[in-house]
């Protein structure tokens, strides 16, 4: 473990939107209370069901979220690429995890603890009014980003899944410059229900965007070779 500051790279916790409006002071005090873990492949950050107490960044590496059906089956609800954050309600609630956090490429998180971040609150007026209200504003957003992600296609949802697994893709520029290869990074069944869908669904909805030389697949890999229509589909 380390302290944020010990990072050679901008913080992580300078990316999150709920800490964006924060003075550099603010974030300094914040990044002077972050711990910084590695994790390998196949261990898990936290899991379903455990007390929740703490925002995770991910500050390289990839993670899936995972949560139990009535069946006890694991499904996939989403993936954490670098930059993505989850758990800042814990910051300010008692509760307990909804989701299972597994690594899938190995990596470093950086948490910032409920009992280091509150002392904080209470000692500092600025920071609890910005903090507060950043948090509201992430909140409408959310609430209005899940409104119009039910209304999508599935062929959109699958476009913006895409887009999204290419721009975690941080060594190259966003429009890429030459075609990019993803992986896919779980078994089609569990890609198909993230974004709402069946397997064989997905199957045609890949299929489709293929016979339009959009993407090309090959089994786990996915080719992206016209960028601009899959943003336009998935209206990015």
């Amino acid at each position: 473990m380390m302290n944020c500051n010990a990072c050679e790279s901008l913080s992580c916790v300078r990316g999150v939107p709920v800490f964006e409006s924060l003075s550099d002071k603010e974030l300094e005090m914040i990044e002077a209370i972050i711990e910084s873990h590695h994790y390998n492949r196949g261990q898990q950050v936290f899991r379903e069901g455990e007390e929740s107490d703490s925002l995770f960044v991910v500050k390289n590496g990839l993670i899936k979220l995972t949560q139990s059906n009535e069946e006890g089956k694991q499904h996939v609800v989403r993936y954490l690429f670098p930059g993505d954050y989850f758990g800042q309600f814990a910051l300010l609630h008692h509760k307990r995890n909804n989701f299972t956090a597994e690594i899938v490429e190995s990596g470093r998180v950086c948490r910032l603890r409920r009992k280091d971040f509150l002392p904080l609150l209470e000692q500092n007026a600025s920071l609890a009014f910005s903090f507060l209200m950043s948090m509201s504003e992430q909140l409408q957003q959310a609430e209005e980003t899940a409104g119009v992600m039910h209304m999508f296609e599935v062929e959109t949802r699958l476009a913006r899944l895409l887009v999204k697994l290419t721009y975690s893709n941080k060594t190259e520029a966003f429009p890429p410059t030459r075609n990019q290869v993803i992986e896919l990074p779980s078994a089609k069944k569990e890609i198909a229900a993230m974004i709402g869908t069946t397997a064989e669904t997905l199957s045609r909805k890949l299929h489709k965007l293929e016979a339009g030389n959009i993407i090309a697949v090959r089994k786990r890999s996915v080719e992206i070779i016209d960028m601009e229509a899959l943003c336009r589909i998935g209206g990015c």
